[in-house]
């Protein structure tokens, strides 16, 4: 959209608030509120002025001085505010007017260009599968005197004998959440009206229903689309999300693993590449119909899939959902239908349009913006370097893992089991992310020092409950 077509926008939807927002390194959006009739042509094009060093990730206080700029095609009508209300995605800039380097949405934006330079494709197009819990009620606390944490959902498991007034049983068992109707599947009045809201957004949703876990696990899948504009809709999606449970009373959570002993919730990402309109992942006859740069590209995500889960499964939590032995997808292999591989060739209904691969292994406490930019240049690498992912012992595994013998199973490679290792590999590989200028040294020491120190260590210097019922009488 224009300056013009956004000044009309306003006029015509009677909007009284503008609503300017960027998002943070870790992946939350911020955002600054300002009346509609004060906002003009000079605000639209020349943007916002905000303190920087009160974001996450981006300045310190002596160099807080930031300006956002409005990304104009990302233009919505909010629909949880009581005035009407536009919101508008913004990029970063400093003062002089040059992008920020740590501004996620510029990353992701400077990885497009960079596959367009090398000649490889000139579009990218990411479909992630997001996964989300429901809850009726949520508390937690973390002090010096203790710590805990409490939920609960009316179709969990553990309610089937709780005094309710009348319990109406029908709760979900034990990872039987994967399509029940009514009235098992309680909450699909309020997946409905979140896709209704996701619709009228402008996201093209193509289905939506329960999943494995008990209490309350959800997807709603959208449309693919080019990496910058999908992780714009990631944002998006969690924001309606969020809210139309919150008009419920309830809670919704992209946590990876809230429950304990049920399925947690993942991310899962399709991927593929054209070349002015020619799909290059499709080659009828190979295996699951790849093409040669679609198996170079799974080579390129398998043999960075360690630093790419540095910003894939940037979480604590994230681990507690990779666990070898269960269905999440820690194995290092790719499959035409094995889903505990991280890597997966959909093979149903497939065209030459729709060939694609799913990275399964990460989840949404991704930033999205930094998680399909490393994938991107991973794939890239990959390519150009002609990785291919069956002589270094990638597979194809299209055997049930789960029932081979130990001498094989020893000859698959899992991902990294902590938060902490992922950060090492990211250390250790990280000379593909640099390519094109995409990231920058400055950005991935800023990311592993901020995920030490906010994260990995604050949790390690805490007792956990389970450790008492574990040592205290030793």
């Amino acid at each position: 959209m224009t300056v013009s077509e956004i000044l009309s926008l306003i006029k015509e939807k009677k909007i009284q608030m503008v609503d300017f927002r960027l998002v943070d390194m870790p992946g939350r959006q911020h955002h600054v509120t300002i009346p509609a009739i004060e906002v003009d042509e000079d605000m639209l094009t020349h943007g916002v002025a905000f303190d920087g060093s009160s974001i996450q990730g981006f300045r310190g206080i002596e160099e807080s001085d930031m300006v956002m700029r409005p990304d104009l095609a990302t233009a919505y009508v909010d629909a949880f505010t009581a005035v009407p209300t536009l919101d508008l995605v913004c990029d970063i800039y400093d003062p002089a007017g040059v992008r920020y380097n740590r501004d996620p949405r510029f990353i992701a934006q400077k990885a497009e260009a960079f596959m367009r330079q090398s000649g490889v494709a000139t579009e990218a197009y990411f479909g992630p599968e997001l996964e989300f819990f429901i809850f009726d009620d949520v508390r937690f606390d973390s002090s010096q005197s203790g710590a805990f944490y409490q939920l609960d959902s009316s179709e969990g498991n553990w309610n089937t004998g709780k005094d309710e007034n009348g319990n109406l049983a029908y709760k979900v068992k034990n990872k039987g959440g994967y399509f029940p109707v009514q009235p098992t599947d309680s909450q699909h009045d309020i997946r409905t009206e979140m896709v209704m809201e996701l619709m009228n957004a402008g996201i093209r949703v193509e289905r939506h229903h329960h999943e494995v876990a008990s209490a309350g696990q959800a997807e709603i899948n959208f449309r693919f689309n080019t990496l910058t504009n999908v992780a714009d809709t990631v944002l998006l999606y969690k924001y309606i999300v969020r809210n139309v449970a919150r008009k419920y009373g309830k809670v919704a959570t992209f946590m990876p693993k809230p429950v304990y002993g049920d399925n947690g919730s993942g991310m899962h990402v399709h991927q593929s590449l054209f070349r002015d309109g020619h799909p290059l992942f499709f080659e009828e006859g190979r295996y699951g119909n790849m093409s040669e740069t679609a198996l170079h590209y799974i080579g390129g995500i398998l043999m960075h899939a360690p630093a790419i889960l540095a910003f894939a499964t940037p979480s604590t939590n994230s681990f507690k959902r990779l666990v070898p032995g269960y269905e999440a997808p820690v194995n290092l292999v790719f499959s035409k239908g094995n889903r505990s591989a991280a890597v997966r060739v959909p093979v149903a209904a497939v065209t030459p349009k729709t060939a694609r691969i799913e990275f399964r292994t990460p989840d949404c406490t991704a930033n999205p913006y930094l998680a399909f930019a490393a994938m991107l240049l991973a794939g890239l690498d990959g390519i150009r370097r002609k990785i291919d992912p069956t002589a270094h012992g990638y597979g194809p595994m299209d055997k049930n893992i789960y029932e081979l013998g130990a001498d094989e199973k020893a000859q698959i490679r899992s991902v990294p089991g902590s938060l902490d290792e992922v950060l090492e590999a990211l250390e250790s590989d990280h000379e593909f992310l640099l390519e094109g200028g995409v990231f920058d040294r400055d950005f991935i020491a800023t990311w592993i020092d901020f995920k030490r120190s906010t994260e990995v260590l604050p949790l390690k210097l805490r007792p956990h409950p389970l450790e008492f019922q574990m040592y205290l009488d030793l």
